[in-house]
């Protein structure tokens, strides 16, 4: 592995922090991501959030430019359909049962020394560990 190939993260990992920081100095909130899909999709009683939208528009812009400038990876989908629509309704119940999601909580909450975030992206990734253990050692699910 070259030198370069440990850059990607790490600007990746910097640029995240940049605009959570920038949100949070500019708009006086913490930038999660399933808040700000629920205010681009008028989930909230604000109604459809411009804001949220353009985020939303910029997150996905953004993969899509580092995919297409930078490489493009090899993606396989190995799980069935069925199981992926499930798992998407939990983590969605989830996020609004917790009030935030990994982004909220475990980068700009723990960046924050939020307990409540602490406590929550423990949650996070206990579930996290537990379904994967479940999954692949008492159901026999394999990729």
């Amino acid at each position: 592995m070259t030198e370069i190939y440990y850059l990607w993260p790490l600007a990746g990992g910097l640029l995240i922090g940049l605009s959570a920081g920038l949100y949070l100095l500019l708009n006086g909130r913490i930038a999660g991501i399933s808040g700000l899909a629920a205010d681009a999709a008028g989930l909230t009683h604000d109604g459809v959030s411009k804001l949220g939208l353009g985020f939303i528009v910029g997150l996905i812009a953004g993969a899509w430019l580092a995919a297409a400038l930078v490489r493009r990876p090899d993606i396989a989908i190995t799980s069935s359909p069925a199981l992926l629509i499930v798992a998407g309704i939990f983590v969605g119940y989830g996020t609004r049962l917790g009030s935030g999601c990994t982004s909220g909580h475990g980068v700009c909450g723990l960046a924050r020394l939020s307990p409540r975030s602490l406590a929550a992206t423990a949650i996070f990734m206990a579930v996290a560990g537990a379904t994967v253990f479940v999954a692949r050692h008492l159901l026999g699910v394999q990729q």
